[in-house]
């Protein structure tokens, strides 16, 4: 995934936007939160919006995004991520199948979500995945999490696999040293930077911050 300039293998922070926007106050706190620090990727999550809501969306988010080198990511449709010139999408279990989503998607990134499974995990790998994503790590209040995952799964994938993981779930800058230093590469949030309290810049701020400090302990340990 494109975006910011940290340190190659370093752990960097997603952005999946809130359940619900309004696309132009939410275009402007789009822009803040990017321009505030480092950001690899920004999906397009509207659950149940209508396909002429998600198609304005797109076209006012994504040039947002990507004129600041950051992917702009669309879930559960890789067919409007390919028509409307986003970076890639990503998909879940019970959406367009990886495989599927694969031959829609060609070489536009590809990211799965694999819950705390293992085996979702190397089959979404094997289905041509770019990412795979474990979660929920935390209880969140963005979306029903029927699974709960262990560190434990990030240190088992980065240490066997090549394939980035991206850790999700009630992500927040005070929890979030345990799932760097099990390896994730990539820690996907939502409220933590669009609910934190002075705004939406302050939050990608205090998230950065988090990861570097978390970074630093992992290497000292090492």
């Amino acid at each position: 995934m494109a975006g910011g300039a940290q340190e190659a293998g370093s752990c960097r922070l997603y952005l999946i936007t809130p359940p619900a926007i309004e696309l132009a106050g939410f275009r402007d706190t789009l822009a803040s939160a990017l321009d505030a620090g480092d950001v690899a990727a920004v999906q397009l999550r509207l659950k149940d919006a209508p396909d002429d809501a998600l198609r304005r969306a797109i076209d006012a988010l994504r040039p947002v995004a990507q004129s600041r080198g950051v992917a702009f990511l669309m879930n559960d449709r890789p067919d409007l991520a390919v028509a409307h010139g986003c970076d890639g999408a990503h998909v879940g279990q019970t959406d367009t199948s990886a495989a599927a989503a694969r031959k829609i998607l060609g070489d536009l990134t590809l990211g799965v979500t694999c819950h705390d499974s293992r085996d979702l995990a190397m089959a979404a790998g094997e289905d041509g995945a770019d990412y795979v994503a474990f979660g929920a790590f935390f209880p969140t209040t963005t979306k029903d999490a029927s699974t709960r995952a262990d560190p434990e799964i990030l240190r088992w994938w980065s240490e066997l696999m090549e394939l980035p993981c991206v850790a999700i779930g009630g992500i927040t800058s005070a929890n979030c040293a345990p799932l760097v230093h099990a390896g994730a590469d990539f820690l996907a949030v939502v409220g933590a930077v669009w609910n934190h309290p002075d705004g939406a810049a302050a939050g990608v701020r205090a998230m950065n911050a988090a990861i570097v400090a978390a970074a630093d302990g992992r290497a000292s340990a090492q």
